[in-house]
């Protein structure tokens, strides 16, 4: 087992989707990487004296001097093994990401080895439908759970609805739309909020992601309205998402899931 604060994990894969995203691959040196279900999370830390990327911020005092960790989902299988995946947003005045846009393969990261969490689909019954709702980089347990548990071609549908920025931001955008095209029971739909600012016209939705629900774009994909009977939903990603979800689904009937309480809204908050 790891010592707690040693950089005990090394950087196998950096892919910058935009100067300010990218999905970080870390691997374990020297030991086994801890089994998670899908949807789970762990903590990645960097000492303060790593330095930071070229687009943060200058930071107005300097951070204690201990290790710097924050709690990331997993995006990454958990069928797999031998790494782990992170998708990541910069902030540029934030402690952590800086450090981390700024490492490089074979640059050395710590790894918690206790992956936590209950936003996962172990609770919702096998012949439920579901829909997962993200907004930016709220999308990654989502794609841990596809890539674990999607069963192409099966009898549960499942639509995955991904609000951003642009059309650069909607990370794994390929993916899903490859798998959309695969897999008749996977739903794929996003959106932008700001298509004036797209360098070719978006021709797909714009507005914010919980506007997509309350436009029907589900019921219309599967010929049929989700409701707390069929249909498990899933929300990740900026309070205001969330809140705005909440509202619309708890007047459909819908409830949210809490400690020693069924429901049919699971939420991990950003």
């Amino acid at each position: 087992m790891p010592k707690k604060q040693e950089l005990n994990a090394i950087v196998e894969q950096k892919v910058e989707l935009t100067p300010r995203l990218m999905i970080l691959r870390v691997v374990a040196d020297g030991w086994q990487l801890p089994h998670f279900t899908a949807g789970q999370y762990v903590v990645l830390g960097l000492p303060p004296s790593a330095p930071r990327c070229d687009l943060s911020e200058p930071e107005k005092e300097p951070p204690p001097d201990k290790l710097i960790r924050r709690a990331y989902s997993i995006a990454s299988s958990s069928l797999t093994a031998e790494y782990i995946d992170f998708y990541i947003r910069l902030v540029s005045n934030g402690t952590l990401t800086p450090r981390l846009f700024a490492l490089e393969v074979g640059d050395r990261i710590w790894l918690s080895s206790h992956p936590v969490g209950l936003f996962t689909l172990a609770d919702v019954p096998p012949k439920k439908d579901i829909v997962l709702i993200a907004t930016g980089t709220g999308l990654a347990p989502y794609m841990s759970m596809l890539r674990t548990h999607l069963e192409c071609g099966g009898s549960r549908r499942v639509a995955v609805l991904h609000g951003a920025f642009h059309s650069w931001d909607l990370g794994f955008r390929a993916e899903l739309d490859a798998l959309q095209h695969l897999c008749s029971n996977l739903t794929y739909i996003p959106t932008i909020d700001r298509p004036e600012e797209e360098p070719v016209s978006w021709h797909g939705h714009t507005g914010w992601v919980q506007q997509l629900w309350q436009a029907g774009v589900v019921a219309e994909a599967w010929g049929s309205q989700p409701t707390p009977e069929n249909t498990d939903v899933f929300l990740c990603g900026v309070p205001g998402m969330i809140e705005d979800m909440l509202k619309v689904l708890t007047a459909e009937g819908f409830k949210e899931q809490s400690h020693g309480q069924s429901g049919e809204i699971h939420i991990e908050r950003y």
